[in-house]
């Protein structure tokens, strides 16, 4: 699973073969039913490990950073970085998967395990989110602005390769969300 959700996150599901995916996992093409109906299948449960990677990070950083200020900043040194725009294959679900689960069918297995994986990163995210004596909807809202933020500012930075506009893109994102938590951002403002 490792391997094909690595594959996944590189190439798209499009961009790969039941014997890519068996091939990366060191079997043969002929074993895949042996072990999954469809290649769909493969790709939900491969999409449902990519977001395990990324939740274990979160609750790394929550362990590690008992301020939550702290994690949060943390999570956007990593997240807005050149290295995780760099390496794709172990990056973040949200970013790396969100097309092709927006072209998948409404019930795929991939489009399922991703609305999962995005619920569950909002839970989190709004676990380390900093903002003190605030809870429920408006934490809720921080965190969907912060991950609509980063995945936006992650994807436009791959899309513009390892150029300074591409670097632009990631420092902009991190200054805006290292900042006070304004008060449009924390829905007083609206």
């Amino acid at each position: 699973m490792a391997a094909t959700s690595r594959l996944l996150r590189e190439r798209g599901a499009a961009g790969m073969s039941v014997q890519d995916l068996m091939g990366a996992a060191g079997l043969t093409h002929g074993g895949f039913y042996k072990h999954f109906s469809s290649k769909d299948e493969l790709l939900g449960i491969a999409a449902a490990t990519a977001f395990g990677e990324l939740l274990a990070l979160l609750d790394q950083l929550s362990d590690d950073f008992p301020d939550r200020s702290e994690a949060r900043n943390a999570l956007l040194r990593h997240y807005l970085s050149p290295e995780h725009r760099d390496t794709p294959g172990t990056g973040c679900a949200n970013t790396a998967l969100a097309a092709d689960a927006a072209r998948s069918p409404a019930d795929s297995p991939l489009r399922t395990s991703y609305a999962e994986g995005v619920q569950e990163t909002i839970r989190r995210l709004t676990d380390i989110e900093d903002a003190p004596g605030r809870d429920g909807p408006d934490a809720r809202r921080v965190a969907l602005v912060d991950l609509a933020t980063m995945v936006g500012a992650l994807t436009l930075a791959r899309a513009t390769g390892q150029t300074p506009l591409s670097a632009e893109i990631l420092q902009a994102a991190r200054e805006a969300l290292s900042g006070p938590v304004s008060a449009s951002r924390d829905g007083d403002g609206d």
